[in-house]
């Protein structure tokens, strides 16, 4: 009974993470979204005692939101009646209230391994300007084993069905989850603000990261994507918007190229 007792308490302590503040932006378009942040934030939290701050931009604050999330959540709503969801601007916001020597900028939809996660703020504190708990690969579940997740919250069940997914954007990926010190996003700029709306600016960011020679580590794990429908801010709004966040991400790639 005392070993019972003590490997339930062993796998139910909580790993200290209060050194980071992970920023979550999100626009509640679909209850697939909603969903999702629920899982992913009450994931964290059973697993790691840490600080939370969401962010709601919407044209109209109904409250279902606030008295959803986790009470330790520090959430915010700010009025905004932009259809398009200006995320480099608001992560730069964010940003500034942070007070720990570390940040996470977090997707509203994704899931990792504890493991991964750990690993990655391993390195973040010993060494490493930036960390990602992935190594650049993405899954898209589909909604089936979306659904299943939400009802186990067990991130065995997506590695085991890994085979039947889709990897997301069919690119390696540099956003979504991760991890930098605080400092550091500012001594390179934040995130370039002219990508307004969907667009590069994780690729732009990375790139910026690059300039500077930042020392960044990938763990070796995948992360995983859960599916919701996708609306004006899950893609390019215009072609114009399009050609804007590529050029930006050219004239970057091209200064690291003449480095």
């Amino acid at each position: 009974m005392v070993i019972l007792e003590l490997l339930y308490y062993f796998n139910t302590m909580k790993t200290d993470l209060n050194d980071i503040t992970f920023l979550i932006l999100v626009r509640i378009d679909s209850v697939e979204r909603m969903e999702n942040l629920l899982a992913v934030t009450n994931t964290l939290f059973r697993y790691f005692k840490t600080n939370i701050y969401v962010l709601e931009a919407d044209s109209y604050n109904n409250g279902f939101l606030k008295k959803l999330l986790n009470r330790k959540i520090n959430y915010r709503f700010v009025e905004d009646k932009d259809p398009v969801l200006h995320k480099t601007m608001y992560y730069n916001r964010m940003a500034k209230t942070v007070d720990t020597p570390f940040m996470a900028i977090w997707d509203t939809d994704v899931v990792t391994d504890k493991a991964a996660i750990l690993d990655a703020v391993k390195h973040l504190r010993e060494e490493a300007d930036v960390a990602f708990p992935y190594n650049g690969i993405c899954y898209e579940t589909s909604e089936i084993i979306r659904d299943l997740y939400l009802k186990k919250k067990d991130i065995r069940l997506l590695h085991r069905h890994r085979d039947k997914l889709n990897m997301l954007h069919n690119r390696n990926l540099v956003g979504g989850a991760l991890f930098v010190h605080t400092d550091k996003y500012f001594e390179a700029g934040g995130d370039n603000e002219k990508i307004y709306g969907w667009g590069n600016d994780d690729f732009v960011r990375y790139e910026q990261w690059k300039i500077k020679q930042f020392k960044i580590y990938h763990a070796k794990v995948h992360l995983y994507h859960l599916c919701h429908p996708r609306g004006i801010n899950s893609r390019f709004r215009t072609s114009i918007s399009k050609k804007i966040s590529d050029a930006e991400l050219y004239k970057l790639k091209h200064t690291n190229i003449d480095k």
